[in-house]
């Protein structure tokens, strides 16, 4: 299988990398493949931990020694203790050791199951811990699952919390991926238990903000348990987003951020998906029980959480990049959502609307046809930051034939209905490529033919579901020529088999293969279109 990025190195505006086959640089010479593939380099390379943790993290040595964040200062002297997980922990830790120097005294990290293996292939062992570090690193949550080993990490994380003092400074690094790295069930509950009932919510469909309060009520950890275990301690956590808006309490289910118990909510939560009657009895235990607050402080004065990375920042550096490569960007959202069929359904159709506007139709009835379905579907979806309105307008005004790129990020759904191989981003690439073969059997299929047209989305974390794939590429012609190879868009997407289907097709050349990044922001999204060649 043809890997499409065997290494992520950082990469600077000016230079536009041709993509492994020594092509020529001009944009125009470069394929549209090439110029998406350059942009998810850009947005990763500029979402590397090392980079965020210096801009953060800053050590003053003069007078009495203090780590500085924005507007705190926190005093050390041989004190600190490190504790993280997620899957950009490890470049985060090693650069906070370095930082940190003899001050820092021990440290545990939970990250994914063989990213260190993967980095080392990909060659960026700059992420790597130096020899008799004093921090522990422990790989667990293979496919992004809860397992032993990363059970294993959270009793030692809560461990060395509970040993700490009002002396001491507990230094938290989180990102996503971090729920799963942090398992510590509350009693009775199992972690094969716990698994279950995460398995049932993510195959309904479920948001990322219900399944970490369902993680949050069923967790030691979670839910600000990792702050209570650290008290009277001094926290400060550092925090790399991977969900929309960037709510700490959301994120990697928010260990250090207080939260008062919901029962009534989980319940709701369970209700909504008809989870109750399949509910593990330890859990209806837990959820069912009236629950009183815990001990431990209820102001959370004792800990700092700080946002230091989120799509956001991705996506400006993407846009940066797509400027530099001559097209006319614009930021959509970076907070996509929703199930992957509606939101590949607004894709598409705003494919439609700008092939009308760079053809030089921007008027007419076809036109006000595609403005009012895209503003219906986008009042459904309702997402957040998205200002289609404006949108419209900008792309109206458009010249002809002008090169265009839309960008966005967040992080959709998929209901489950088959048992096919495959993760949202696959999924979305793949509904986006029927949704525009659809089209072009509607009165807009002649402007979709006078343009090229490609769509990527990838998870910045480099691992789309429990595949070895980021996500994928795909354009208005994949469908037909998938049919020219025996191959059947729609049914593989019945069977939630995107993956399997990418993986034959054109011998995986679609797939965005990246390897576990280091880094995660949740996933990116562009849109390139420019006129064909006369």
């Amino acid at each position: 299988m043809t890997s499409a990025l065997k290494a992520l190195p950082n990469i600077h505006r000016a230079c536009v990398i041709s993509a492994c086959r020594g092509q020529a640089s001009h944009p125009r010479s470069m394929s549209l493949w090439e110029h998406g593939l350059h942009l998810f380099r850009s947005t990763v390379g500029v979402v590397l931990p090392a980079p965020m943790l210096r801009r953060a993290l800053v050590l003053k040595t003069d007078g009495c020694p203090r780590l500085v964040v924005k507007d705190r200062a926190f005093p050390v002297r041989r004190n600190v203790y490190l504790v993280g997980f997620g899957k950009a922990v490890l470049g985060m830790a090693t650069v906070a050791e370095e930082i940190l120097g003899d001050h820092l005294i021990q440290g545990v990290v939970s990250v994914p199951h063989g990213i260190r293996a993967c980095l080392q292939q990909a060659g960026m062992e700059e992420m790597f811990l130096k020899p008799h570090s004093r921090i522990q690193v422990i790989e667990g949550a293979k496919h992004n699952l809860p397992d032993r080993e990363a059970l294993r990490a959270a009793s030692m994380i809560r461990e060395l919390a509970e040993r700490l003092t009002a002396d001491d400074l507990l230094l938290v690094l989180i990102s996503g991926g971090g729920s799963a790295l942090l398992p510590a069930p509350t009693p009775p509950i199992l972690l094969e238990e716990k698994e279950k009932v995460t398995k049932l919510l993510a195959s309904r469909g479920a948001t990322i903000q219900e399944l970490n309060t369902i993680r949050k009520a069923l967790s030691l950890l979670k839910g600000g348990g990792l702050a209570r275990a650290a008290y009277p301690a001094q926290v400060l956590s550092l925090i790399l987003s991977d969900v929309i808006g960037n709510p700490v309490d959301i994120i990697a289910s928010g260990p250090t951020v207080y939260s008062s118990p919901c029962v009534q909510g989980c319940l709701q939560i369970m209700k909504k998906y008809n989870l109750m009657s399949t509910l593990p009895r330890s859990v209806e235990t837990v959820l069912s029980s009236s629950v009183s607050d815990p001990s431990g402080p209820k102001d959370y004065s004792h800990v700092y959480n700080v946002v230091i990375g989120s799509n956001s920042l991705a996506l400006e550096e993407a846009k940066h990049q797509a400027e530099d490569l001559g097209y006319w960007t614009l930021i959509l959202s970076a907070g996509v959502c929703g199930e992957v069929s509606r939101v590949a359904k607004l894709y598409s159709q705003l494919i439609q609307f700008v092939c009308l506007s760079t053809a030089g139709l921007g008027e007419g009835p076809l036109r006000d046809q595609v403005r009012g379905d895209l503003l219906k579907l986008a009042a459904e979806l309702e997402i957040p930051g998205l200002n289609l309105v404006d949108s419209l307008k900008a792309l109206q005004g458009l010249e002809s034939e002008r090169s265009v790129c839309l960008l966005a990020g967040g992080e959709t759904t998929v209901q489950l209905q088959g048992n096919g191989k495959g993760g949202r981003n696959q999924e979305l690439a793949l509904q986006v490529a029927l949704e525009l073969h659809r089209a072009k059997a509607t009165g807009a299929g002649y402007v979709l033919g006078k343009c090229e047209v490609l769509f990527l989305s990838g998870g910045t974390d480099g691992q789309d579901g429990p595949t070895e794939a980021a996500g994928a590429f795909s354009s208005q012609e994949l469908v037909d020529k998938a049919a020219q190879e025996g191959l059947d868009v729609e049914m593989f997407l019945s069977n939630n088999d995107s993956y399997t289907f990418f993986s034959k097709f054109r011998n995986g050349h679609h797939l965005l293969l990246t390897g576990l990044t280091g880094t995660n922001v949740m996933d990116i999204q562009a849109i390139l279109i420019r006129a064909r060649d006369r």
